[in-house]
């Protein structure tokens, strides 16, 4: 069983946990459920933005401890003064030491930028409770959805004011999603083995039509990488670990959007 398979299972018994605690009318009742979400695509088409998407990531399973003495609030600031696009939180717990009081406690600092609720979805329940928490877009991993799964989960997202980032490897998963003005990020880092591969991602953009909006994530420690990136199409830049692992993720991030030009 590869990581992404045991993230997977040990996440299907965790929302049905959670599904026997918390009634879905409580969360459709939460004050967060009727605030507006912020547009991740018009942020990202904005010729004056950044394009980059800080991440808040405590650890993950391959690095282990990536920063675990910086709070969500803190960091939080400190991206939004860097001039972000847009902000990733980390919400699982078991892997990633996350918690959906990240995104909680980042929307109170963030009023301005759209949050993603990174997290590994396997039911509709995590989308109703990610519009609740306050979040203004969910992530649906391609690898680990049917077809069908993939169109039902998108369908609620938007009908819930959520905007929808599709994340691929290959091409196979590719052709699970009906690419239309679809949001998708191209993954470099294979979740199966955690290899990082840059050149693989550039060929498969080239299959995605140009209505949709196109993110590279993982493995992004160079801002030279970026400007190569944008020749190719690509609107945004998911960057977690190469700020996360600076003592001031905020100044970090500062610091690489400054070399964007």
């Amino acid at each position: 069983m590869n990581i992404l398979d045991k993230i997977i299972a040990h996440k299907k018994q965790e929302v049905a946990r959670l599904k026997t605690e918390v009634e879905l009318s409580t969360l459709v009742k939460s004050p967060g459920f009727n605030r507006t979400p912020i547009s991740l695509k018009k942020e990202l088409l904005d010729p004056k933005g950044s394009g980059i998407i800080a991440e808040f990531k405590r650890q993950s399973p391959s690095k282990g401890i990536i920063n675990d003495k910086v709070t969500v609030q803190e960091v939080t600031e400190g991206y939004l003064n860097a001039g972000v696009s847009a902000q990733s939180i980390l919400t699982d717990q078991e892997f990633f030491g996350g918690t959906v009081l990240d995104v909680i406690n980042a929307r109170e600092i963030n009023q301005t930028k759209p949050i993603l609720r990174k997290d590994f979805i396997v039911d509709g329940f995590q989308i109703v409770e990610a519009k609740a928490i306050g979040a203004d877009v969910i992530l649906l991993i391609a690898a680990c959805l049917t077809k069908i799964e993939l169109m039902q989960f998108g369908d609620l997202a938007e009908d819930l004011g959520l905007d929808v980032l599709y994340e691929v490897h290959n091409q196979e998963e590719l052709d699970k999603i009906k690419l239309d003005n679809k949001i998708i990020g191209i993954n470099n880092r294979n979740l199966k083995t955690f290899e990082v591969d840059l050149e693989h991602s550039i060929a498969l953009a080239q299959q995605i039509p140009d209505s949709c909006i196109k993110i590279s994530e993982s493995g992004i420690s160079d801002p030279r990488t970026i400007i190569g990136l944008r020749e190719y199409g690509f609107n945004g830049f998911l960057v977690g670990e190469n700020f996360m692992k600076s003592e001031s993720p905020g100044f970090a991030c500062e610091e690489f959007i400054k070399q964007l030009g």
